[in-house]
């Protein structure tokens, strides 16, 4: 019986130091390789376009500078226009084939998605950041009911209603209901 190999399990401190660690590795190496392309372009510049000496040249000297760099300009701005057109024509492509290679796979199978329970609390805290200071406690926002007040108002008058019947019935009955609904007004 060979003897299984045990894997090192690393603590959940240790992983997020490690994580922490590699991100800002990660970083640095972008500001430099930024800084790289910076410099880069800089000595292609330097190289491709030297400083024009303008000093001690003529009015027409200076025109014919104009016109020969309004010349160059119009090149590169041609070539430009031909690259983005070529750009653009490559990704309408790609697109294109990309769908066509899904279609001929077939269709696409969804994974099967676990529930995931989370509270309104977290909930807000994801959507609005460190802003979410109101806790949705939701037992605490409802109106408190005593009991003894529920039991008054189930414990209405109930009388025998036939002899409220015969006390209403005729004109002192109907004099009766219009001096109860006029109220106490003498």
């Amino acid at each position: 019986m060979p003897e299984q190999e045990k894997k090192s399990k690393i603590s959940a401190s240790r992983k997020l130091m490690l994580k922490s660690l590699m991100v800002a590795k990660a970083k640095e190496e972008l500001e430099q390789e930024l800084i790289d392309k910076e410099e880069e372009k800089q000595r292609y510049l330097d190289e491709k376009v030297p400083a024009l000496q303008t000093s001690g040249m003529s009015f027409a000297e200076l025109q014919e500078l104009c016109q020969e760099l309004h010349a160059k300009i119009d090149v590169v701005d041609e070539e430009r226009y031909d690259i983005e057109a070529k750009v653009l024509h490559n990704t309408r492509e790609i697109k294109d084939l990309n769908i066509k290679v899904l279609d001929l796979r077939g269709k696409f199978k969804r994974p099967n998605l676990r529930r995931v329970r989370v509270s309104a609390d977290a909930i807000l805290r994801s959507l609005l950041g460190s802003k979410h200071k109101v806790s949705l406690d939701l037992r605490a926002n409802l109106k408190s009911v005593k009991k003894e007040d529920t039991e008054k108002e189930k414990t209405v008058e109930v009388s025998d209603w036939r002899k409220n019947v015969e006390a209403m019935s005729g004109m002192e009955g109907r004099k009766k209901m219009f001096d109860a609904a006029k109220g106490p007004t003498q």
